[in-house]
């Protein structure tokens, strides 16, 4: 009940506000920024993914052919997979790349389903990525002061990756908050593929 009272006050809001947020012009920089911030993230850290594949190759290639392995590629592969995988949040939402269950919505209208969405950003995404932020940082923190590094044949630094997981959480949250207005301000009847605001 709670839900439906939240999801109607909503509704109620973004059409009285829809007009005035598109008549401010400064919302659309904000939203090309975020944008544009976690798409060059994502193709920088894309380029990891080749370097952690040619690391396995290489180990591979020591291992079967020379039989000499080496000692750090498992845990340097461990880390560096660990990087790609967190900071591609924020680009794979950008690109609206994340799973979605849409067994009710599907059902809905394309204006209701848009406000169901959007709803759907403030009572679950922007708390998730909110702590999800504080307790990262707190996490690098207390990694970065202990001097935490890893337990194997070579002793690497954990609180990069781990200081990595708070950049992950805020460019995360930030994209949440470029595809919350894009929902408020979108004037199409098309929500499945979602398309980004061209704000060119």
């Amino acid at each position: 009940m709670w839900t439906l009272l939240t999801l109607g006050n909503l509704t109620e809001t973004f059409s009285a506000t829809r007009q005035e947020i598109r008549d401010r012009e400064e919302i659309l920089p904000i939203i090309r920024l975020i944008d544009g911030v976690n798409e060059a993230v994502g193709r920088v850290v894309s380029v990891v993914a080749i370097i952690f594949a040619g690391i396995i190759i290489y180990d591979v290639i020591l291992r079967y052919v020379f039989e000499e392995p080496t000692r750090w590629a498992f845990d340097v592969t461990k880390q560096l997979f660990g990087f790609y995988f967190i900071m591609l949040g924020g680009y794979a939402l950008r690109h609206q790349a994340h799973v979605k269950v849409d067994l009710v919505t599907a059902r809905l209208s394309h204006n209701a389903r848009r406000w169901v969405e959007a709803a759907g950003y403030v009572i679950f995404f922007f708390p998730f990525t909110y702590i999800f932020a504080r307790e990262s940082w707190k996490f690098a923190m207390t990694s970065w002061n202990q001097g935490e590094v890893t337990y194997g044949a070579v002793s690497l630094p954990v609180y990069p990756l781990k200081m990595a997981m708070f950049v992950a959480a805020v460019l995360l949250l930030v994209q949440g908050i470029s595809e919350f207005l894009k929902l408020v301000l979108n004037k199409t009847d098309h929500l499945e593929p979602m398309e980004p605001l061209d704000v060119r």
